[in-house]
């Protein structure tokens, strides 16, 4: 049985505890999971701006005195590899985070809301390897995208059918 007005589930043979709160081990893997990718895409700014100054490719005027270079330049392949990588984090994580957090509160099913979890993740993080890192050719990366695509296609799914009594 579901309690709406507190926000708990309740079964006899299962302890009280909100959603989305440390109590619940569902949300503390999504706490996890979510700071690291978090993480990931901040180093991803560093890993770009890394490699402007290694390659000395500048795209503000007022940068080019860092790298003594004469002119701004937007052409270098390994910037804009880190530049593209970087928005697909952007164009992907962030819909898995809140999709995710969305898909904790609906109150699924455990092990199957960790499993996706750390596996959505865990491909994310796979993708930057193989798009930014140490390139590889493709399927790699289109696999690791669309393992946390359809990831997040089941669990938007999941909580559309959750919330729709409630429409």
């Amino acid at each position: 049985v579901y309690n709406e007005t507190m926000n708990m589930s309740v079964a006899s043979d299962q302890p009280q505890f909100p959603l989305l709160s440390k109590s619940n081990p569902v949300f503390c893997c999504y706490l996890f999971w979510s700071s690291l990718l978090i993480l990931k895409m901040l180093c991803m700014s560093l890993l770009t701006a890394r490699q402007r100054i290694k390659t000395k490719t500048f795209a503000n005027p007022e940068d080019l005195r860092m790298g003594r270079t004469p002119e701004v330049r937007f052409n270098d392949a390994n910037v804009e590899r880190m530049r593209r990588a970087h928005r697909n984090d952007l164009e992907n994580v962030l819909p898995f985070l809140l999709m995710s957090l969305g898909y904790v509160a609906s109150g699924p099913h455990p092990l199957t809301a960790k499993l996706l979890i750390r596996i959505g993740a865990s491909a994310r993080l796979l993708h930057t390897i193989v798009y930014a890192c140490i390139p590889l050719p493709q399927p790699a990366r289109a696999l690791s995208f669309f393992i946390t695509f359809g990831i997040v296609s089941f669990e938007a799914i999941y909580v559309l059918i959750c919330a729709i009594k409630y429409i």
